[in-house]
């Protein structure tokens, strides 16, 4: 390794909205000490990383650079956020075979340059993206994570959190599957302060009227058609997904052993095989630990099966 290399470096390929957000976010919370954007538009990309180096005075030290593939060499995370955008009305998977082309150039790339680099997908469909990054490189599938529904998650944890009043951060709930159309909200497992959710409802008057959890659907359904709803009044979704990939970088690089709904391979969790969605995971320097195995409600369990089921289809459906 070249000792003059700093560490911990993290390379992002893709200058777009979202890449420069998570950039944005890693330089905040002074994750690295190295950063390398790669981006097609080179102009785009030195007027990014030149306003991002003009704050390094006011952050932790830091060396931001706009690079090409060979300047990403010893990274210890390479984050994908380069890909077609979505546009308003089309779905994550409506995205996916020229997203799909367009990794058959990267991850080689990243493959010759940065080998042992846990590779952090970002782009949508992000499901889809992180099973064939998994395929074309090769690697582990524990080093190969997608974003999964870590945003997602955290959507739902915020609006129960303003429902019931409370710190989002005292609500563990969890939205699993497919980063998208069919994701599943684990309802059964909701807790609030360590009290599960329809005990909390119970203690807090049930103010709604409704029967728990049946009176918060309307939640579920904001955070589901939450992107929809963003990109329809301003383009584009990138703050809160910037934030939510730093977090799942903060885990790799700080070795937490975080539980964090990232998208992993998964091999015979309740019947599934060979598709990535996301489940609970423990996430530390090795990448993704251990799976972990949830018990759901029958519905809960149907409803994600089917959410695999969806995702398999779609994979068949690629020319690869």
């Amino acid at each position: 390794m070249d000792k003059n290399i700093l560490k911990p470096k993290i390379s992002v390929i893709g200058a777009g909205n979202v890449g420069i957000r998570y950039a944005y976010a890693v330089m905040i919370r002074g994750l690295a000490r190295s950063l390398v954007l790669v981006d097609i538009n080179r102009d785009r990309l030195e007027g990014e990383v030149m306003d991002l180096a003009f704050g390094e005075p006011f952050v932790n030290p830091i060396d931001i650079q706009a690079g090409d593939y060979p300047d990403i060499k010893g990274s210890d995370i390479v984050v994908i956020t380069a890909g077609i955008a979505q546009k308003p009305g089309q779905t994550r998977l409506d995205l996916v075979q020229n997203n799909v082309n367009l990794l058959k150039k990267i991850i080689p790339s990243i493959m010759e340059y940065a080998p042992e680099s846990i590779i952090l997908m970002v782009t949508n469909p992000v499901d889809i993206l992180s099973y064939f990054a998994w395929k074309i490189s090769g690697k582990d599938p524990g080093q190969v994570i997608g974003s999964g529904t870590v945003l997602d998650t955290g959507r739902f944890r915020h609006l129960l959190a303003k429902k019931f009043r409370v710190d989002p951060r005292n609500v563990h709930a969890y939205i699993l599957g497919e980063h998208g159309d069919s994701e599943v909200p684990i309802w059964s497992r909701a807790t609030v302060g360590g009290i599960p959710m329809t005990d909390f409802c119970r203690m807090s008057d049930n103010q709604c009227g409704f029967e728990c959890p049946s009176g918060c659907d309307n939640i579920f359904q904001n955070v589901k058609n939450a992107a929809y709803n963003i990109i329809k009044r301003k383009g584009e979704t990138s703050y809160a997904i910037g934030l939510a990939g730093a977090r799942i970088t903060g885990a790799i690089l700080g070795d937490e052993n975080s539980i964090l709904p990232v998208s992993v391979l998964v091999e015979g969790y309740k019947g599934i095989e060979d598709v990535y969605l996301s489940l609970p995971a423990i996430v530390n320097r090795r990448g993704v630990e251990r799976v972990l195995s949830l018990d759901l409600n029958p519905h809960e369990e149907e409803q994600l099966v089917e959410s695999a089921k969806t995702l398999q289809e779609v994979i068949r459906g690629v020319k690869f």
